[in-house]
């Protein structure tokens, strides 16, 4: 069955290219459009796509609203957010990851690309874009979020340790197996024990949490 995906972006030509992209690819569909954020996110809990696509700055409600209304914290059913945007250090990436999103790319970020994001993120995964991925979390790591890390209900274990290290140094699962000399399956079974420890929603906010509390500690 096709993935099927809602791509919201005031610009109809990035659009139109969102389109030819995501429909070239054999296995994804996208299934409607929306040139601002209030009609996306109308349109997302009509249709429940598998993947929502949207662009960060957008008229009437932008991205990070949309997000959180339909992923954010206390949603009972949230959807599947891609951030997608012009710039790799958008003062609202931050915000939009935590208001849920599974991934940010950039509009740049080609075909090839551009399907492994709504593909993970189909799959319950996050993907953030590879040229940016350990840049952007260390940016993360000096934004003020108000508040203490959370702590985890229960210790980590040192093998966590080693997932959670992998993850915020922007390893996808298959690099971790590798790098770790253990199975894919076991991988994941970490990675779901690490969010139930931490209460985190996807691998981004674990990759997050191991640098609010500095066990990655931002380069220069």
């Amino acid at each position: 069955m096709s993935i099927r995906v809602l791509v919201a972006d005031d610009q109809p030509v990035i659009r139109t290219g969102l389109r030819i992209m995501l429909n070239a690819q054999p296995d994804v569909e996208v299934v409607a459009e929306a040139a601002d954020g209030r009609d996306a996110v109308r349109l997302a809990r009509d249709l429940r796509p598998d993947v929502c696509l949207f662009d960060i700055r957008m008229p009437v409600l932008d991205g990070l609203r949309a997000t959180r209304m339909i992923a954010g914290p206390g949603v009972a059913d949230p959807l599947a957010v891609v951030v997608i945007t012009t710039f790799d250090l958008d003062e609202y990436v931050y915000g939009a990851l935590r208001a849920g999103a599974r991934g940010f790319l950039l509009k740049d970020a080609g075909p090839e690309l551009l399907g492994q994001a709504v593909r993970s993120a189909a799959d319950g995964e996050a993907l953030i874009a590879p040229s940016v991925t350990v840049r952007l979390l260390r940016a993360f790591a000096d934004v003020p979020t108000g508040r203490p890390a959370t702590q985890p209900i229960s210790p980590v274990t040192a093998r966590e340790e080693e997932v959670l290290l992998a993850v915020a140094q922007g390893l996808t699962n298959v690099e971790i197996a590798d790098a770790l000399h253990i199975s894919l399956s076991t991988v994941k079974t970490h990675l779901a024990s690490l969010m139930a420890k931490l209460g985190a929603r996807n691998r981004v906010e674990i990759a997050m949490w191991a640098y609010e509390t500095r066990r990655i500690v931002p380069g220069p």
